[in-house]
Protein backbone atom coordinates (compact mmCIF):
# COMPACT_ATOMS: atom_id res chain seq x y z
CA UNK A 1 0.00 0.00 0.00
CA UNK A 2 1.48 3.34 -1.09
CA UNK A 3 0.45 6.93 -0.40
CA UNK A 4 0.98 9.98 -2.57
CA UNK A 5 -0.78 12.81 -0.75
CA UNK A 6 -0.61 12.16 3.03
CA UNK A 7 1.65 13.91 5.55
CA UNK A 8 2.21 13.43 9.27
CA UNK A 9 1.78 17.10 10.18
CA UNK A 10 2.46 17.15 13.93
CA UNK A 11 2.54 15.10 17.13
CA UNK A 12 1.30 15.82 20.65
CA UNK A 13 1.84 13.67 23.68
CA UNK A 14 1.45 13.47 27.44
CA UNK A 15 3.01 11.38 30.19
CA UNK A 16 2.08 11.20 33.88
CA UNK A 17 4.42 12.57 36.51
CA UNK A 18 3.89 9.70 38.96
CA UNK A 19 6.79 7.28 38.47
CA UNK A 20 6.51 3.67 39.66
CA UNK A 21 9.79 1.77 39.62
CA UNK A 22 10.19 -1.95 39.14
CA UNK A 23 11.87 -2.00 42.56
CA UNK A 24 8.76 -0.43 44.11
CA UNK A 25 6.51 -3.05 42.49
CA UNK A 26 8.73 -5.83 43.80
CA UNK A 27 8.55 -4.31 47.27
CA UNK A 28 4.76 -4.50 47.07
CA UNK A 29 5.15 -8.13 45.95
CA UNK A 30 7.10 -9.05 49.12
CA UNK A 31 4.55 -11.73 50.18
CA UNK A 32 4.88 -13.46 46.78
CA UNK A 33 8.66 -13.07 46.62
CA UNK A 34 9.07 -14.45 50.14
CA UNK A 35 6.74 -17.37 49.49
CA UNK A 36 8.47 -18.38 46.22
CA UNK A 37 11.97 -17.30 47.31
CA UNK A 38 12.34 -14.98 44.33
CA UNK A 39 15.43 -12.75 44.14
CA UNK A 40 14.90 -8.99 44.16
CA UNK A 41 15.65 -7.21 40.89
CA UNK A 42 14.34 -9.94 38.62
CA UNK A 43 11.54 -7.79 37.12
CA UNK A 44 13.91 -5.19 35.69
CA UNK A 45 16.48 -7.86 34.80
CA UNK A 46 13.91 -9.87 32.81
CA UNK A 47 12.30 -6.93 31.02
CA UNK A 48 14.80 -4.07 30.88
CA UNK A 49 12.06 -1.83 32.33
CA UNK A 50 13.20 0.14 35.37
CA UNK A 51 10.03 2.26 35.70
CA UNK A 52 6.61 3.07 34.30
CA UNK A 53 4.11 5.85 35.04
CA UNK A 54 0.55 6.13 36.31
CA UNK A 55 -2.15 8.73 35.72
CA UNK A 56 -3.87 10.08 38.84
CA UNK A 57 -6.49 7.63 40.12
CA UNK A 58 -9.83 8.09 38.38
CA UNK A 59 -8.40 9.71 35.25
CA UNK A 60 -10.46 9.06 32.12
CA UNK A 61 -8.69 8.33 28.82
CA UNK A 62 -10.58 11.17 27.14
CA UNK A 63 -9.16 13.71 29.59
CA UNK A 64 -5.57 13.14 28.55
CA UNK A 65 -6.50 12.52 24.91
CA UNK A 66 -7.99 16.01 24.80
CA UNK A 67 -4.70 17.47 26.01
CA UNK A 68 -2.61 15.47 23.53
CA UNK A 69 -4.97 16.42 20.71
CA UNK A 70 -4.69 20.09 21.62
CA UNK A 71 -0.92 19.86 21.67
CA UNK A 72 -0.81 18.27 18.20
CA UNK A 73 -3.12 20.95 16.79
CA UNK A 74 -1.16 23.72 18.52
CA UNK A 75 2.17 22.36 17.29
CA UNK A 76 0.96 22.64 13.70
CA UNK A 77 -1.00 25.88 14.31
CA UNK A 78 -3.83 24.05 12.62
CA UNK A 79 -7.41 25.29 12.25
CA UNK A 80 -9.67 22.79 14.02
CA UNK A 81 -12.48 23.48 11.55
CA UNK A 82 -10.48 21.63 8.88
CA UNK A 83 -10.27 18.34 10.81
CA UNK A 84 -12.50 15.91 8.92
CA UNK A 85 -12.02 12.77 11.03
CA UNK A 86 -11.16 11.87 14.63
CA UNK A 87 -10.16 8.32 15.59
CA UNK A 88 -9.65 7.36 19.24
CA UNK A 89 -7.47 4.27 19.02
CA UNK A 90 -6.47 3.14 22.49
CA UNK A 91 -7.42 -0.04 24.35
CA UNK A 92 -8.56 2.11 27.28
CA UNK A 93 -11.80 4.02 26.92
CA UNK A 94 -14.12 6.00 29.15
CA UNK A 95 -17.19 3.76 28.89
CA UNK A 96 -18.59 0.90 26.85
CA UNK A 97 -20.66 3.61 25.15
CA UNK A 98 -20.69 6.23 23.82
CA UNK A 99 -17.42 6.28 21.93
CA UNK A 100 -14.61 7.97 23.85
CA UNK A 101 -14.05 9.93 20.64
CA UNK A 102 -17.32 11.75 21.40
CA UNK A 103 -15.92 13.41 24.53
CA UNK A 104 -12.62 14.21 22.79
CA UNK A 105 -14.45 15.70 19.80
CA UNK A 106 -16.56 17.92 22.06
CA UNK A 107 -13.73 19.25 24.20
CA UNK A 108 -11.44 19.89 21.22
CA UNK A 109 -14.21 21.89 19.53
CA UNK A 110 -14.00 19.91 16.29
CA UNK A 111 -16.63 20.58 13.60
CA UNK A 112 -19.95 18.68 13.44
CA UNK A 113 -19.14 17.29 9.98
CA UNK A 114 -16.09 15.48 11.43
CA UNK A 115 -16.37 11.67 11.28
CA UNK A 116 -15.61 10.25 14.74
CA UNK A 117 -15.32 6.78 16.22
CA UNK A 118 -13.28 4.51 18.50
CA UNK A 119 -10.95 1.87 17.09
CA UNK A 120 -9.46 -0.95 19.14
CA UNK A 121 -6.77 -3.39 18.07
CA UNK A 122 -4.59 -4.02 21.12
CA UNK A 123 -1.25 -2.24 20.73
CA UNK A 124 -1.91 -1.32 17.08
CA UNK A 125 -4.99 0.86 17.55
CA UNK A 126 -3.28 4.18 16.82
CA UNK A 127 -1.36 2.76 13.86
CA UNK A 128 -4.59 1.37 12.41
CA UNK A 129 -6.14 4.79 12.97
CA UNK A 130 -3.31 6.41 11.02
CA UNK A 131 -3.94 3.98 8.16
CA UNK A 132 -7.66 4.70 8.08
CA UNK A 133 -7.28 8.48 8.21
CA UNK A 134 -4.52 8.29 5.59
CA UNK A 135 -6.82 6.35 3.28
CA UNK A 136 -9.55 8.97 3.68
CA UNK A 137 -7.07 11.71 2.80
CA UNK A 138 -5.69 9.72 -0.12
CA UNK A 139 -9.20 9.27 -1.50
CA UNK A 140 -9.91 12.98 -1.21
CA UNK A 141 -12.68 12.45 1.34
CA UNK A 142 -11.08 14.71 3.96
CA UNK A 143 -8.19 17.16 4.09
CA UNK A 144 -7.04 16.37 7.62
CA UNK A 145 -7.66 13.94 10.45
CA UNK A 146 -6.58 13.44 14.05
CA UNK A 147 -5.67 10.09 15.61
CA UNK A 148 -5.35 10.02 19.40
CA UNK A 149 -5.32 7.53 22.24
CA UNK A 150 -4.47 7.32 25.93
CA UNK A 151 -3.57 4.20 27.86
CA UNK A 152 -3.77 3.79 31.63
CA UNK A 153 -1.94 1.15 33.64
CA UNK A 154 -2.66 1.78 37.33
CA UNK A 155 -5.64 -0.57 37.65
CA UNK A 156 -4.02 -3.44 35.74
CA UNK A 157 -0.76 -3.31 37.68
CA UNK A 158 -2.46 -2.91 41.06
CA UNK A 159 -4.97 -5.71 40.41
CA UNK A 160 -2.15 -8.00 39.25
CA UNK A 161 -0.07 -7.26 42.37
CA UNK A 162 -3.07 -8.01 44.60
CA UNK A 163 -3.83 -11.27 42.81
CA UNK A 164 -0.20 -12.46 42.96
CA UNK A 165 0.02 -11.77 46.68
CA UNK A 166 -3.31 -13.33 47.59
CA UNK A 167 -3.15 -16.55 45.60
CA UNK A 168 -1.13 -19.13 47.50
CA UNK A 169 -1.42 -21.80 44.81
CA UNK A 170 0.97 -19.99 42.45
CA UNK A 171 4.38 -21.33 41.49
CA UNK A 172 7.37 -19.80 39.75
CA UNK A 173 6.07 -21.28 36.51
CA UNK A 174 2.46 -20.14 36.88
CA UNK A 175 3.29 -16.50 37.62
CA UNK A 176 4.97 -16.11 34.24
CA UNK A 177 1.65 -15.30 32.55
CA UNK A 178 1.31 -12.22 34.79
CA UNK A 179 4.78 -10.73 34.34
CA UNK A 180 3.84 -8.77 31.19
CA UNK A 181 1.05 -7.03 33.14
CA UNK A 182 3.64 -5.58 35.53
CA UNK A 183 5.45 -3.86 32.65
CA UNK A 184 2.48 -1.77 31.49
CA UNK A 185 2.75 2.02 31.69
CA UNK A 186 0.52 5.03 31.00
CA UNK A 187 0.89 7.51 28.13
CA UNK A 188 -1.06 9.49 25.55
CA UNK A 189 -0.30 10.52 22.00
CA UNK A 190 -2.02 12.34 19.12
CA UNK A 191 -1.07 12.40 15.45
CA UNK A 192 -2.35 15.03 13.03
CA UNK A 193 -2.41 13.95 9.37
CA UNK A 194 -3.05 16.31 6.45
CA UNK A 195 -3.19 16.39 2.70
CA UNK A 196 0.21 17.34 1.24
CA UNK A 197 -1.31 20.50 -0.24
CA UNK A 198 -2.14 21.66 3.30
CA UNK A 199 1.10 20.55 4.90
CA UNK A 200 3.56 23.15 6.11
CA UNK A 201 5.98 20.68 7.67
CA UNK A 202 6.43 18.03 4.98
CA UNK A 203 6.69 14.57 6.53
CA UNK A 204 5.03 12.34 3.91
CA UNK A 205 3.65 8.91 4.68
CA UNK A 206 5.20 6.79 1.94
CA UNK A 207 3.80 3.30 2.34
CA UNK A 208 2.30 0.73 4.68
CA UNK A 209 2.41 -3.03 5.12
CA UNK A 210 0.34 -5.28 7.37
CA UNK A 211 -0.17 -8.92 8.25
CA UNK A 212 -2.50 -10.99 10.45
CA UNK A 213 -1.40 -14.22 12.14
CA UNK A 214 -4.54 -14.98 14.11
CA UNK A 215 -3.77 -18.64 14.79
CA UNK A 216 -2.13 -17.20 17.92
CA UNK A 217 -4.95 -14.87 18.99
CA UNK A 218 -5.20 -16.54 22.40
CA UNK A 219 -1.62 -15.90 23.56
CA UNK A 220 -2.55 -12.64 25.27
CA UNK A 221 -6.00 -11.70 26.51
CA UNK A 222 -7.85 -9.86 29.23
CA UNK A 223 -11.13 -10.68 30.94
CA UNK A 224 -14.54 -10.25 29.37
CA UNK A 225 -15.49 -6.92 27.83
CA UNK A 226 -17.89 -6.11 30.68
CA UNK A 227 -14.81 -5.38 32.81
CA UNK A 228 -14.15 -2.20 30.85
CA UNK A 229 -16.92 -0.35 32.70
CA UNK A 230 -16.39 1.69 35.86
CA UNK A 231 -14.88 -0.10 38.83
CA UNK A 232 -13.06 -2.61 36.63
CA UNK A 233 -10.46 -4.93 38.10
CA UNK A 234 -8.60 -6.02 34.97
CA UNK A 235 -6.29 -9.00 34.68
CA UNK A 236 -4.24 -10.12 31.69
CA UNK A 237 -3.04 -13.60 30.84
CA UNK A 238 0.00 -13.53 28.56
CA UNK A 239 2.17 -16.33 27.23
CA UNK A 240 5.11 -13.99 26.80
CA UNK A 241 7.53 -16.55 25.37
CA UNK A 242 5.20 -17.74 22.63
CA UNK A 243 3.96 -14.22 21.91
CA UNK A 244 7.58 -13.10 21.55
CA UNK A 245 8.43 -15.92 19.14
CA UNK A 246 5.35 -15.77 16.93
CA UNK A 247 5.08 -11.97 17.06
CA UNK A 248 8.61 -11.46 15.80
CA UNK A 249 8.15 -14.10 13.10
CA UNK A 250 5.03 -12.20 11.98
CA UNK A 251 7.10 -9.03 11.95
CA UNK A 252 9.79 -10.68 9.84
CA UNK A 253 7.25 -11.69 7.22
CA UNK A 254 5.62 -8.25 7.25
CA UNK A 255 9.03 -6.66 6.67
CA UNK A 256 9.26 -8.47 3.32
CA UNK A 257 6.00 -6.80 2.24
CA UNK A 258 7.21 -3.48 3.67
CA UNK A 259 10.41 -3.63 1.59
CA UNK A 260 8.43 -4.40 -1.54
CA UNK A 261 5.96 -1.56 -0.90
CA UNK A 262 8.67 1.03 -0.23
CA UNK A 263 11.31 -0.16 -2.68
CA UNK A 264 13.83 0.25 0.16
CA UNK A 265 16.62 -2.08 1.19
CA UNK A 266 17.58 -2.55 4.82
CA UNK A 267 20.49 -0.17 4.26
CA UNK A 268 18.06 2.51 3.06
CA UNK A 269 16.31 2.67 6.45
CA UNK A 270 17.93 5.54 8.34
CA UNK A 271 15.94 5.28 11.58
CA UNK A 272 13.44 2.92 13.18
CA UNK A 273 10.77 3.20 15.85
CA UNK A 274 9.19 -0.02 17.16
CA UNK A 275 6.47 -1.07 19.56
CA UNK A 276 7.94 -0.93 23.08
CA UNK A 277 7.77 -4.27 24.89
CA UNK A 278 11.07 -4.85 26.65
CA UNK A 279 14.75 -5.66 26.18
CA UNK A 280 14.38 -9.30 25.09
CA UNK A 281 11.82 -8.40 22.42
CA UNK A 282 13.91 -5.44 21.29
CA UNK A 283 17.09 -7.42 20.73
CA UNK A 284 15.48 -10.47 19.14
CA UNK A 285 13.38 -8.30 16.81
CA UNK A 286 16.43 -6.59 15.36
CA UNK A 287 18.46 -9.80 15.19
CA UNK A 288 15.64 -11.58 13.36
CA UNK A 289 14.89 -8.76 10.93
CA UNK A 290 18.62 -8.11 10.37
CA UNK A 291 18.34 -4.42 11.17
CA UNK A 292 20.76 -2.12 12.95
CA UNK A 293 19.66 -1.49 16.54
CA UNK A 294 21.88 1.61 16.64
CA UNK A 295 19.34 3.28 14.31
CA UNK A 296 16.50 2.67 16.76
CA UNK A 297 15.11 4.80 19.59
CA UNK A 298 13.49 3.23 22.66
CA UNK A 299 11.41 4.47 25.58
CA UNK A 300 10.46 1.20 27.30
CA UNK A 301 13.17 1.47 30.02
CA UNK A 302 11.41 4.47 31.57
CA UNK A 303 7.85 4.36 30.16
CA UNK A 304 7.27 0.60 30.09
CA UNK A 305 4.88 -0.87 27.54
CA UNK A 306 2.26 1.84 26.95
CA UNK A 307 0.10 -0.18 24.57
CA UNK A 308 -1.21 1.58 21.50
CA UNK A 309 0.49 4.83 22.55
CA UNK A 310 3.93 3.18 22.75
CA UNK A 311 5.11 3.49 19.17
CA UNK A 312 3.73 6.97 18.39
CA UNK A 313 4.93 8.49 21.67
CA UNK A 314 8.38 7.00 21.05
CA UNK A 315 8.31 8.59 17.60
CA UNK A 316 7.39 11.93 19.18
CA UNK A 317 10.03 11.79 21.93
CA UNK A 318 12.63 10.51 19.46
CA UNK A 319 11.96 13.51 17.23
CA UNK A 320 12.07 15.85 20.23
CA UNK A 321 15.45 14.48 21.32
CA UNK A 322 17.06 14.71 17.89
CA UNK A 323 17.02 11.03 16.97
CA UNK A 324 15.19 11.87 13.74
CA UNK A 325 16.78 14.22 11.24
CA UNK A 326 15.33 15.89 8.17
CA UNK A 327 15.27 13.58 5.12
CA UNK A 328 15.61 10.43 7.23
CA UNK A 329 13.80 7.38 5.87
CA UNK A 330 11.95 6.11 8.93
CA UNK A 331 10.40 2.70 9.50
CA UNK A 332 7.64 2.35 12.11
CA UNK A 333 7.30 -1.31 13.10
CA UNK A 334 4.24 -2.25 15.17
CA UNK A 335 3.43 -5.74 16.43
CA UNK A 336 0.42 -6.41 18.64
CA UNK A 337 -1.35 -9.35 20.22
CA UNK A 338 -3.85 -11.04 18.01
CA UNK A 339 -1.25 -11.45 16.37
CA UNK A 340 -1.20 -8.44 14.03
CA UNK A 341 1.54 -6.35 12.50
CA UNK A 342 1.48 -2.90 10.88
CA UNK A 343 4.52 -1.16 9.39
CA UNK A 344 4.61 2.41 8.11
CA UNK A 345 7.27 4.26 6.10
CA UNK A 346 7.90 7.99 6.56
CA UNK A 347 10.22 10.47 4.90
CA UNK A 348 10.96 12.72 7.88
CA UNK A 349 10.58 16.47 7.43
CA UNK A 350 10.10 19.23 9.98
CA UNK A 351 7.29 17.59 11.94
CA UNK A 352 6.72 19.64 15.13
CA UNK A 353 6.16 17.95 18.49
CA UNK A 354 4.65 19.27 21.72
CA UNK A 355 4.72 17.19 24.89
CA UNK A 356 3.48 17.73 28.42
CA UNK A 357 4.01 16.00 31.74
CA UNK A 358 0.80 15.94 33.76
CA UNK A 359 1.66 16.39 37.46
CA UNK A 360 -1.75 16.19 39.14
CA UNK A 361 -5.50 16.09 38.66
CA UNK A 362 -5.80 19.87 38.35
CA UNK A 363 -3.84 19.75 35.09
CA UNK A 364 -6.28 17.19 33.72
CA UNK A 365 -9.29 19.47 33.98
CA UNK A 366 -10.77 20.20 30.61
Amino acid sequence: MRFERVCIESLGYGVPQEVVTSDAIEERLTPLYTRLRLPAGRLELMTGIRERRFWPAGTLPSQVSVHSGRLALRAAEFDVSRVGALVHGSVCRDHLEPATASAVHHHLGLPPDCLIYDLSNACLGLLNGILQVANMIELGQIQAGLVVGSEGSRQLVETTVTMLNERHDLSRASIKSSIASLTIGSASCAILLTDRQLSRTGTPLIAAAYRANTAYHDLCHSGQDEAVASGMQPLMDTDSEQLLHHGIETGRRTLDTFMSATGWTRADIDKTICHQVGSAHHKLLFDTMQLDMAKDFATYPWLGNTGSAALPITLAIGAERGHLQQNDRVGLFGIGSGINCVMLALHWGRCPVLGLEFPDESRLSR
